[in-house]
């Protein structure tokens, strides 16, 4: 025990003192609300991936990487998370009924639908599943031979769905052009790559959501050996694809755990927030935590 403590000591030291050499700066334009940590001390809990939240910020369902999926509800004051309440969890299965077990269960990517459908996208066995709530069955979606080259541990992480019902989605690595991130869209039966968008290479898409002002917003992470660091960025939607991306959030290593899940809804205020969880891949060094930052008016 004492031993283990004392390697989670010295990473945290070690990141605080070589900030500096790996990018220390917080360039982030929305402001930092709340920081909370979630813990259940079950087996099945930890490593959460996607995350929706309703309009009004108050309930949540998240996934696991382990083809868990929970629903549970914020408690607030003053704008802040102070507590996260448990109310539901299942584990998905296929339309045989049968648990995802082995590489089909590597869940990471959730959308919600307009009429309360989740869908999940998996890497290891690539494909998107859709449930029409918590305990439903899940059914696959077409796939795609575009899909054959995704690397197993790098394939759709970010999912997200439009106010038209399309599904997007972007592939964890990139596939071609290391500058470029290709975005697949799901159109009723087939999938389609209709553009890319531009990326940093060190920064990997991890989370996505269409906000209520009708623009994309992609949550993506970037590690450096000693921990993580975080970056969200908000484009225009317009026909030909997402463009005038704006750096909403970029973080130091270590401000944040592995930010995995983002959520996109509208407060009080009438300001945008961002909502997001962190996969702590099950190690003791790490932990489930909320994070939210709200976006100034006019930024």
């Amino acid at each position: 025990m004492y031993r283990r403590l004392a390697v989670a000591v010295s990473a945290a030291l070690i990141i605080l003192v070589l900030q500096p050499a790996f990018g220390a700066k917080d360039n982030s334009r929305a402001k930092w609300v709340s920081t909370t940590p979630w813990q259940i001390s079950e087996q099945w809990f930890g490593g959460f991936s996607g995350l929706e939240v309703s309009d009004d910020g108050q309930s949540f369902v998240m996934i696991s990487d382990r083809s868990q999926m929970v629903k549970g509800r914020f408690e607030r004051e003053s704008g802040k998370i102070v507590e996260v309440e448990l109310l539901e969890r299942t584990a998905m299965r296929g339309s045989d009924g049968g648990l995802f077990k082995n590489s089909d269960r590597d869940s990471e990517g959730l959308a919600q639908s307009k009429d309360g459908t989740l869908f999940v996208s998996f890497e290891g066995k690539d494909r998107v599943e859709s449930f029409r709530k918590l305990s439903s069955l899940g059914l696959t979606l077409n796939g795609s031979p575009a899909f054959e080259g995704m690397k197993p541990n790098g394939a759709f992480e970010a999912l997200a769905i439009d106010d038209a019902g399309f599904l997007v989605a972007l592939p964890e690595n990139p596939l071609g052009r290391p500058d470029q991130a290709l975005v697949f869209r799901f159109e009723g039966k087939r999938w389609t790559q209709p553009f890319p968008i531009t990326r940093d290479p060190i920064f990997h898409p991890v989370g996505a959501d269409f906000g209520p002002d009708g623009s994309f917003y992609l949550l993506e992470r970037a590690f450096n050996g000693l921990g993580f660091r975080s970056q969200v960025r908000r484009f225009d939607v317009t026909k030909t694809g997402f463009v005038n991306g704006v750096t909403l959030v970029r973080t130091f290593t270590g401000k944040h755990d592995n930010l995995e899940g983002l959520a996109v809804w509208k407060d009080d205020d009438g300001e945008i927030r961002l909502t997001m969880v962190s996969d702590s891949n099950f190690r003791f060094v790490q932990r489930t935590e909320i994070v939210e930052y709200v976006v100034p008016e006019n930024t």
